[in-house]
């Protein structure tokens, strides 16, 4: 991976000006090639600050959608195991599917994208604890070996880096607001290469801190500063406690209209107003890899969040890459394949590698 010959923007796009802002173009990485004119352009005009929705009702809604408790039809019968099996045959196995998969992967580049919790780690009560396990890294460090590949999480970087260990990945933190890869320089593991909501920084800090003592009186409530994002975890709180909590956070960011509230995976996510996600950090690192109007290259992105599901979108809209749910259980998804937890995921991503072995046994370090 860091032999990638990667295009760095000079700037970020317009989308990421905070409202009041004097219309200063964000920089992200001085002295770099710009991606194309184009590009940013495109991102400029979709741009635009979303009012938070003022019903309490459907954050409370939200936080039930994201506790599912549905099976997959392997699991013990259940009047709905007919769903389970039209959700199972239009989203089928990632590993029960791999030839298919192979077949459409024959004479292309992949470049893999991974979440990471739910994804490469387990989820787990405290987020301070969702550690990758040491086969876990050698499998991603496997696929790195021979593909492009990035992390693309809503956490912070410099916390999913330390959870990693993988100096040769991309890695797009914040859902994709704080985007590194390698760098070649031996004093540093990674260079920036892109943050378009540099700007929202003081208030993202200041919202923080309202959210500390909002939630402070909400038992299990924890607010997690990932710096380009926040995140309210409600997963260790008492159902009964979820419409106080909602409460509170929509109390809050009243006082900050430049952000905007989203839910996730148990957990409540608070983020700049500018049309950037996880789709976007996908196609800007596509771009930057050279990769974006290639037909001979096959992206594959595997998450398990709803926030994934801007990539999926991406990947479909585009009529060219594979999205990946992990989910032990129907919904809804833009996905084409499933996997059901991280043992699956680790599975897959080995078999990816000794598939890429057979294709190409002496092949080393891939390059563009």
């Amino acid at each position: 991976m860091t032999n990638q010959n990667v295009v760095l923007p000079d700037i970020a796009a317009a989308a990421a000006m905070p409202r009041g802002s004097s219309g200063r173009a964000l920089f992200a990485c001085r002295g770099a090639a710009v991606v194309s004119a184009s590009y940013l352009a495109g991102a400029a005009a979709a741009a635009h600050v979303p009012a938070i929705r003022p019903c309490t009702s459907w954050v409370v809604e939200a936080m039930r959608a994201s506790s599912p408790t549905r099976p997959h039809a392997a699991a013990v019968a259940s009047p709905v195991d007919g769903e389970c099996d039209a959700w199972t045959r239009k989203h089928p196995s990632a590993l029960g599917s791999f030839e298919q998969i192979a077949a459409a992967a024959k004479g292309k580049r992949l470049v893999v994208f991974l979440d990471y919790d739910g994804t490469l780690s387990p989820i787990v009560a405290d987020p301070d604890m969702a550690f990758m396990s040491d086969e876990m890294r050698a499998a991603v460090r496997g696929v790195a070996k021979h593909f492009p590949a990035a992390i693309v999480t809503g956490r912070c970087v410099d916390k999913v880096q330390s959870f990693v260990g993988l100096s040769e990945l991309y890695y797009a933190g914040s859902h994709g607001m704080d985007i590194k890869g390698p760098s070649s320089n031996e004093e540093e593991d990674t260079k920036v290469l892109l943050q378009p909501a540099r700007e929202f920084l003081p208030v993202i800090n200041e919202a923080y801190k309202a959210l500390m003592e909002k939630t402070k009186s909400t038992p299990g409530a924890r607010v997690e500063n990932n710096k380009f994002c926040l995140s309210v975890h409600f997963r260790c709180v008492d159902e009964k406690r979820w419409n106080p909590l909602a409460e509170q956070v929509k109390a809050v960011l009243r006082d900050f209209p430049e952000l905007k509230l989203t839910e996730g995976r148990k957990v409540l996510e608070i983020r700049p107003s500018i049309m950037w996600d996880k789709g976007k950090a996908v196609e800007f690192l596509l771009k930057s890899l050279g990769f974006d109007d290639r037909g001979d290259v096959l992206p594959v992105y595997i998450g398990d969040d709803r926030t994934d599901e801007d990539a999926f979108k991406v990947l479909r809209k585009r009529g060219q890459g594979l999205g990946i749910l992990v989910s032990k259980c129907p919904k809804d998804t833009d996905a084409s394949y499933s996997l059901q937890d991280p043992a699956e995921v680790m599975e897959f991503l080995i078999r990816l590698v000794q598939w890429e072995r057979r294709r190409s046994p002496s092949a080393m370090r891939p390059r563009v």
